[in-house]
């Protein structure tokens, strides 16, 4: 069973467009945040599925996000099979 912490508010946090980021980096958090929301797990295959950029964008995206701390790769088989969860935005890198 998926649960928020407190709430059933949604995941994204507003903080992520003053940050800085590159509009496509903030396209793939807020699917992240789609993701979590409806309950799925945050991996690279979930991602792909409904990103329309390519692969390469998706993985700097990505990199961008962790760089900034906003998501953590939890589990990894190497560099195609990636699994991330979001982190508060007290966590982020600012």
């Amino acid at each position: 069973m998926h649960t928020h912490d407190s709430d059933n508010t949604a995941t994204m946090n507003q903080m992520i467009f003053k940050i800085g980021l590159p509009v496509e980096t903030v396209s793939v958090y807020l699917l992240c945040c789609s993701l979590a929301d409806a309950g799925k797990r945050i991996t690279t295959e979930n991602l792909l599925e409904i990103w329309n950029g390519t692969k390469e964008a998706l993985t700097e995206s990505l990199r961008n996000l962790e760089a900034r701390n906003v998501v953590v790769r939890i589990i990894s088989d190497g560099h195609e099979k990636n699994v991330y969860r979001l982190s508060a935005g007290c966590e982020w890198k600012k």
